[in-house]
């Protein structure tokens, strides 16, 4: 709200107990009249105000400043985010009284804003964050799922829970996907987070977030999507005569190994075969094997997160709620829904894991350990594990003590 010296007493302010709302061109005579307004319309609402960020030219004289809901939450450092590139959508900004319809910003505003500053959003609820601190050790960051009316990628912080569905750990909408945008986003999602880096992040292969990654989660273990460089096997390879049987080894190569010096074997038996030492891609792929090659990503924690395909978690959460014509006010509304019926899925999990436990399928005492300390959905994995050893027939290789050693 900028300030017009040159207009006289606002008759708003002297109406009695009579309060208007704001509207867009309204002047005010002096800052104070502006926070007298303000204060007693926040008043008659159920919120009080607080005063934010105020600029002044080199005379001295009073440009412009901002107020908000008191309620908005503890503001970064403008060392930290850089009001001109920024803004945050905090939640409680939207529960005032009215809810989402009284937002003061229409459908034409939206749009001339972002058009016209090309700024970058980012939001991440309370649940989020509480979440985070439990589920935190994995995170996987797709921008392929929704590009909006806007042409803004929609970038979602996805983890895993205990019955091992998707949950949200925030989301963005970017104005461009480069280093710079992906660095700053990160920082905002961190600083939202406590400042607790996860252990593990997977991502798209993108050079910019690779480079924002090292930059701002320097001892994460970064690991791509499967998914995503195995579909684009028909990209880069499908001008080769062989195209069919290249495809093939270089499936058994990633997939079928068990170790990497196997890996090694095929791959370079792949190259051979099919002279494919001069393929570009091949070779990247090659030089970065340790981000998403199954056997050397295999020694830490994935939270059970899959790689081998694209990712669920996008289409689990927001499909049905959200569409490339959704609108922005749609859209914060239809996030909100979308999280009400995620959260509402994992209660109804946590009553059956609570009130209803599978059937123990062997006699082993340690099944029974699994059954008690995991969710349902948990242990029917473990139980898909204990299926494959009943098939197994273990014999003895090695006795040093009180180790043995068993051949599967």
């Amino acid at each position: 709200m900028e300030v017009d010296s040159n207009v006289g007493e606002n008759p708003l302010i002297n109406e009695g107990e009579h309060v208007e709302e704001p509207k867009k061109g309204m002047c005010f005579s002096s800052r104070e009249e502006v926070y007298t307004f303000y204060g007693k319309y926040a008043k008659h609402i159920g919120f009080s105000i607080a005063h934010r960020a105020q600029h002044f030219g080199d005379n001295g004289k009073l440009l412009n400043f901002a107020i908000e809901c008191s309620r908005a939450g503890q503001r970064k450092k403008t060392s930290e985010v850089n009001p001109s590139e920024a803004m945050f959508v905090h939640k409680n900004w939207l529960h005032n009284k009215g809810g989402y319809e009284s937002l003061t910003f229409d459908e034409r505003d939206a749009r001339n804003y972002i058009e016209r500053a090309r700024r970058n959003l980012f939001w991440a609820d309370a649940r989020s964050r509480a979440t985070y601190e439990a589920f935190g050790d994995v995170v996987s960051f797709d921008t392929t799922y929704l590009t909006n009316k806007y042409d803004m990628p929609f970038a979602l912080f996805v983890g895993v829970n205990h019955h091992g569905q998707s949950i949200l750990l925030g989301c963005g909408l970017l104005s461009s996907e480069d280093t710079n945008t992906f660095v700053w986003l990160f920082k905002s999602w961190l600083s939202c987070m406590s400042n607790h880096p996860p252990k593990a992040i997977i991502t798209d292969q993108c050079i910019a977030m690779q480079n924002a990654i090292e930059i701002v989660f320097p001892q994460d273990r970064h690991r791509w999507f499967l998914w995503h460089i195995m579909k684009k096997i028909p990209e880069k390879l499908k001008g080769y005569a062989r195209y069919e049987a290249i495809k093939l080894a270089m499936q058994n190569a990633v997939y079928d190994c068990l170790t990497r010096a196997e890996f090694e074997s095929k791959w370079e038996e792949m190259l051979a075969t099919f002279n494919l030492y001069d393929n570009e891609w091949l070779g990247v792929l090659y030089n970065e094997r340790n981000r998403w090659v199954p056997v050397y990503v295999k020694d830490i924690f994935w939270a059970g997160i899959s790689t081998t395909q694209r990712s669920e978690s996008m289409n689990a959460l927001f499909d049905g709620y959200v569409s490339p014509k959704t609108t922005l006010k749609q859209f914060v509304e239809q996030y909100d829904n979308a999280l009400r019926n995620k959260v509402e899925k994992e209660k109804k999990a946590d009553f059956k894991s609570r009130h209803k436990l599978f059937d123990c399928l062997t006699i082993y005492e340690f099944e029974k350990q699994f059954q008690q300390a995991y969710t349902n959905a948990k242990f029917k994995e473990v139980q898909g594990e204990l299926k494959r050893l009943v098939y197994c027939q273990a014999v003895i290789v090695k006795e040093e003590g009180s180790i043995s050693t068993y051949r599967w």
